[in-house]
């Protein structure tokens, strides 16, 4: 048996009849669909000691680094430039000067190389990037502190 189209007979193989309904197979009770297993398995990896962290803030990474079969802890120090995403794929963007370089790092908060984050100051800014502050330079890009919330 076929299908009729514009007089012909087209075989059932090449176009099989569509289900009615939604078209996706029953999916028996009790199981957890795609979505929710990636979910709990994200959960898990999630850390929960992290700190509030905002946009101007500057903050001190600690980097473990791998030497030979030895582990350390390399901090960083610059200001959040910018905040992506959110759950286990959240990244900040830590800008510093070194040796008259801007230098910019883009953390994984949620990775495992990351040991700790620590708020050294809150800044007072009004953007939710701060790229404008890589033109500038000294004094100009300095950030007004904030007080009203915790460190």
């Amino acid at each position: 048996m076929g299908y009729e189209l514009k007089g012909t007979l087209v075989p059932t193989l090449l176009f099989p009849p569509v289900p009615k309904g939604d078209g996706f197979p029953h999916i028996p009770q009790g199981f957890m669909n795609t979505q929710e297993i990636i979910r709990s398995i994200e959960a898990e990896q999630l850390k929960s000691d992290l700190p509030q962290i905002f946009v101007g803030d500057t903050v001190r990474v600690g980097v473990r680094i791998k030497e030979g079969d030895k582990y350390r802890i390399q901090p960083y120090e610059g200001v959040v430039i910018a905040k992506r995403n959110g759950g286990i794929n959240e990244t900040i963007t830590v800008r510093r000067v070194f040796q008259g370089v801007g230098v910019e790092r883009v953390f994984l908060v949620h990775s495992p190389r990351i040991d700790n984050i620590k708020v050294l100051r809150r800044g007072k800014v009004r953007r939710a990037k701060l790229y404008y502050l890589r033109n500038r330079v000294g004094k100009a890009t300095r950030i007004k502190q904030r007080f009203d919330r915790a460190l």
